[in-house]
């Protein structure tokens, strides 16, 4: 069965750091674009960030870029998010998904494979 599976979540003050990971069961990484998503209460699931097959290329959305930093580990399987100067407005449930594809993509329904999400909460 395949399986993405999210961890490193938890609660953080403002400012705070927090780096998640995304790990694969079932299949390799090394084929799959990874996407980072979130969604905080009574809001829509949006994209934070995207690695691409290779891990050449990257993308941020505007509300991170400069904060957070995404990257891929394909010998061990894993990408990460690295989540520097943290903001209450970063708390959400965060996501990592596959897409079968070599590009980044901020368009949710382009992945094919979703974790069950880990919670961030940054509050003082």
């Amino acid at each position: 069965q395949l399986q993405l599976v999210e961890s490193g979540g938890g609660l953080v003050q403002p400012g705070g750091s927090l780096r998640l990971s995304c790990a694969a069961s079932g299949f390799t990484l090394d084929y799959y674009t990874i996407g980072w998503f979130r969604q905080a209460p009574g809001k829509e699931r949006e994209w934070v960030s995207c690695i691409s097959r290779s891990g050449l290329s990257t993308n941020y959305a505007d509300s991170v870029k400069g904060r957070f930093t995404i990257s891929r580990d394909n010998t061990k399987n894993a990408v990460y998010l690295q989540m520097n100067s943290l903001k209450p407005e970063d708390t959400a449930i965060y996501y990592c998904a596959g897409l079968s594809g070599p590009l980044c993509s901020g368009v949710t329904y382009q992945y094919n494979y979703w974790g069950q999400g880990t919670q961030v909460t940054v509050s003082s």
